[in-house]
């Protein structure tokens, strides 16, 4: 290995350590808690190693959220791929985004509620952004029907689901009601 390659890969490591580290420290404390100085000490480098990585608070969000966004592509994935028909897989889809909003919150608010820098629902939208809507539509579109364009209602029922995570983690939807809403939603949705 050259010296150049050893240099990439530490570099690329310190990445991975700085967004890990900085996802960590907001699930358990919250995005206020992160900050580059909290990060330099927490990983053992300098403030500037830290700027040579990141221009600041903002850009990590934004790693953080592109990390996530292929996590959750993935958990839609899997839970649609163990689904047997269309109402099913549309069913596992709302469960598989609403268990992820629910077990990741800093990381759910890196991607949809939180400055990071990323563009959305442009030609410049970062692949893993796409990526995530794409499992989304994957599911969803075969159950638009003939009369909508299928990333409008993708957009639509994300946007219901998107809702109901954000209440729920306010505290403004009943807990207890969580899978009837569900269901009611899938049943308003898929008609077929």
């Amino acid at each position: 290995m050259s010296v150049q390659e050893r240099k990439q890969r530490e570099r690329a490591e310190r990445e991975r350590l700085i967004v890990a580290t900085a996802r960590e420290l907001a699930e358990r404390q919250g995005w206020e808690a992160v900050t580059t100085r909290r990060l330099a000490e927490r990983i053992e480098y300098s403030q500037p190693v830290l700027y040579s990585h990141f221009r600041g608070k903002r850009e990590i969000i934004g790693a953080v959220a592109l990390e996530g966004a292929a996590e959750m592509a993935a958990a839609v994935r899997a839970a649609t791929a163990a689904a047997d028909g269309p109402r099913a897989r549309v069913a596992a889809l709302a469960h598989a985004y609403l268990d992820f909003a629910a077990r990741n919150p800093a990381v759910y608010d890196a991607l949809f509620q939180l400055d990071g820098g990323l563009a959305y629902a442009r030609e410049d939208t970062p692949e893993p952004l796409k990526d995530a809507f794409a499992a989304l539509l994957e599911s969803l579109g075969e159950v638009a029907g003939d009369d909508v364009h299928p990333a409008l209602f993708t957009e639509v029922f994300w946007a219901s689901l998107h809702g109901l995570a954000t209440l729920t983690r306010a505290g403004r939807l009943l807990p207890a009601d969580a899978a009837r809403r569900v269901k009611l939603l899938v049943d308003r949705f898929v008609v077929a």
